[in-house]
């Protein structure tokens, strides 16, 4: 858990001169979200389009993860992070509400992250598991993983939503989120947040790592006897089409699996930190070197809900030709009108 989410009154109270963390994450998170929004919304219409050229087992996991990546954005950017700093005494700074969209968050992120791990057991399952291959990748299966991953991922989110007292009442109305006393000493607290650090993103990230390693064993080992069976190895990839369709499939689960490692990397420090090295957690001084790292940390790991439109765009052709029709049509439209 970030001090952005368990903190929601920090933000508001503080009224001293801004450190300079916090005004690059002033600038940062609406700039992500003016980018990642209609990147997301595009990436689903083409997805939803289904003329990619991909299964319906992989569509289903990779619209899954962008809507998830959506909803991260929506309810942690935006109604969060932006409207902390923006709207800051707006009806979503109730109580009830502030502490309904907090849960929204954990949730959100719980299921962008799992569906990542999930997506990359399906590719391992493909590439590794030829005899459960064709039981397993369907889209049956990524139907049922993906509403599995949501149903948990609401359920342990459920509790957040617990934590909250209001900051201050107004006219009989609490406003802001303000994290109980109990929280900071009660054993149960304590072990949901050793379960929510464990969960999220301790377990993803040993799971991509080892997944992606033995997928990568299994393709080299696959390629050199391929290799030997044709009986020349200097036989270039492109023409084994089933090598081919392999490293198409390894670029994009590597593509993805990396960016997640990659920009998770920090906030997984932070955990450690804060559960092994005895650093005070959800310290709000913005000028030390931990709330810096983990704050950081935070803003990478959210930059996380927009690279997959770039990943697809970047590494599937077919991808690119229908987010290419999707602006081509109404600009025929515009030039059509004026003729």
């Amino acid at each position: 858990m970030s001090a952005n989410l368990i903190n929601s009154q920090s933000k508001l109270s503080y009224n001293m001169e801004r450190p300079i963390v916090v005004q690059i994450s002033d600038i940062y998170y609406p700039f992500l979200a003016t980018v990642g929004v209609p990147a997301n919304v595009l990436t689903i219409i083409v997805l939803a389009r289904g003329n990619c050229g991909l299964s319906k087992c992989i569509t289903c996991y990779l619209l899954s993860m962008t809507v998830a990546d959506f909803l991260v954005l929506l309810f942690d950017v935006i109604l969060y992070e932006i409207k902390n700093v923006y709207f800051p005494y707006s009806f979503l700074n109730h109580t009830p509400i502030c502490s309904l969209n907090l849960v929204l968050i954990f949730a959100s992120i719980d299921c962008s992250v799992w569906f990542t791990v999930a997506f990359t057991f399906d590719r391992f399952v493909a590439i590794c598991c030829q005899k459960l291959q064709t039981k397993y990748c369907t889209e049956r299966t990524a139907v049922i993983m993906i509403g599995v991953v949501t149903s948990l991922s609401v359920l342990q989110s459920i509790p957040v939503y617990f934590v909250y007292v209001p900051r201050e009442i107004i006219d009989n109305v609490p406003w802001s989120c303000y994290v109980k006393t109990s929280f900071y000493t009660s054993p149960l607290w304590a072990a949901l947040m050793w379960l929510r650090s464990i969960l999220t993103p301790f377990i993803p990230f040993i799971l991509i790592l080892l997944l992606n390693a033995l997928t990568i064993r299994n393709i080299i080992l696959a390629s050199r006897v391929r290799r030997g069976l044709r009986g020349n190895k200097t036989v270039e990839k492109h023409n084994d089409p089933e090598m081919e369709n392999r490293r198409k499939s390894i670029i994009l689960l590597l593509a993805i699996s990396g960016s997640f490692i990659l920009l998770w990397i920090v906030t997984l420090i932070s955990y450690v930190c804060v559960h092994f090295a005895e650093i005070q957690f959800l310290a709000e001084d913005y000028n030390s070197p931990f709330t810096i790292l983990e704050q950081s940390g935070y803003m990478l790991s959210v930059l996380s809900s927009c690279t997959n439109t770039f990943i697809y765009a970047v590494s599937q052709r077919k991808f690119r030709h229908e987010l290419y029709n999707i602006f081509k049509h109404p600009l025929n439209l515009i030039i059509s009108l004026f003729k």
